[in-house]
């Protein structure tokens, strides 16, 4: 496999990734409609992705999961199921586009990358919606759920047309996320200090 496909596929798997961080069935419905149109070749591994079994599962996943993102308080207990599902989903996704590299590194690759785009994407975004809860008692939560699905659809699309332009997109959107985590971490820390010097 020549390097430039190589570095293709781990950008699509990783593009894709980080999309599952914002729905986690979406961007692996749009990899199922590739495989089984033709258009995207899968690891042999994979190859149930492209059947119409999958295609149909997945699907109806996709709907499923899109309309509870907009029933307050579903949204945010899903939050809390759908960061291990992101990872184990982020992980698939790039597993099963990195064809022909031996399995020890495809998966790790596919752990790395796929896992932790998804893993900081899904972090950020059950932050501010955890934000918005709070500050606005979950009236702009269809906002973010809105937003998270137009990022979702728009990074996945991107991802299957142009793998190295989503790639960057996807370093930018991780980035992003990387700044609100830290952002939390510090006011984290810094609250129990607070605490202390009001006590006293």
């Amino acid at each position: 496999m020549a390097a430039t496909e190589i570095l293709l596929s781990i950008g699509l798997g990783t593009a894709l990734a980080a999309a599952v961080g914002l729905r986690v069935f979406l961007p692996l419905f749009a990899l199922s409609i590739a495989a089984w149109s033709g258009h995207l070749e899968l690891a042999d591994p994979f190859a149930w992705l492209a059947t119409p079994p999958a295609l149909v599962m997945l699907g109806v996943a996709t709907v499923l999961e899109v309309g509870a993102y907009y029933v307050p308080g579903v949204d945010n207990l899903l939050d809390v199921i759908a960061t291990p599902a992101a990872l184990l989903a982020g992980t698939i996704a790039t597993a099963a586009v990195i064809t022909d590299l031996p399995p020890l590194v495809r998966w790790t690759t596919a752990v790395i990358a796929g896992g932790g785009a998804a893993a900081i994407t899904q972090g950020a975004t059950t932050l501010l919606r955890a934000k918005s809860t709070g500050t606005t008692a979950g009236l702009a939560n269809a906002a973010v759920a809105s937003g998270e699905l137009g990022g979702a659809a728009a990074l996945s699309a991107l991802a299957l047309a142009a793998p190295l332009l989503a790639l960057l997109v996807a370093l930018a959107v991780l980035a992003v996320g990387l700044w609100l985590l830290a952002l939390l971490w510090r006011r984290l820390k810094r609250r129990p200090s607070e605490t202390a010097s009001t006590e006293a």
